[in-house]
């Protein structure tokens, strides 16, 4: 599955924010992903922290586009939480205490280690310290 690319909450959020600085990349991106039926992969926190996002900026009415799109679609899929992966994300997460990572992103590292994916839409830094490939560079 190493042809994957992960979708984190900032790609997320600058796909469907037209204000955000990265969207006009985040659109392209995934005009270019569409062209070459890309597959893409998130997590159940990734789409929980988004959501958190989305409102707390006052753009909770692009939460239901957001769950209807990713319904409607067969190139993305959601990786869940189970008590097992839980617990890898909570010794990883230890393991990492030295870093300001947040639980999410730890969760996004393990599951992105396990299905050998290589690149994030984020333009979130700690992606790049966990050793992944950003897409979203400032």
């Amino acid at each position: 599955m190493g042809d994957e690319t992960f979708i984190d909450t900032s790609g997320i959020y600058s796909i469907l924010v037209r204000r955000d600085r990265m969207h006009g990349r985040a659109v392209a991106f995934m005009a270019r992903a569409a062209r070459d039926r890309r597959r893409f992969v998130t997590t159940d926190y990734v789409l929980d922290e988004s959501v958190t996002l989305l409102k707390a900026r006052g753009y909770g009415r692009l939460v239901a586009p957001l769950f209807e799109s990713i319904d409607a679609s067969t190139a993305i899929r959601i990786e869940w939480t189970t008590p097992e992966r839980f617990r890898e994300t909570r010794a990883f997460c230890l393991r990492h205490s030295d870093k300001a990572w947040s639980f999410t992103d730890c969760l996004s590292f393990v599951v992105m280690q396990a299905h050998d994916v290589l690149a994030a839409l984020t333009s979130d830094i700690h992606f790049e310290q966990a050793g992944f490939r950003i897409l979203l560079k400032h």
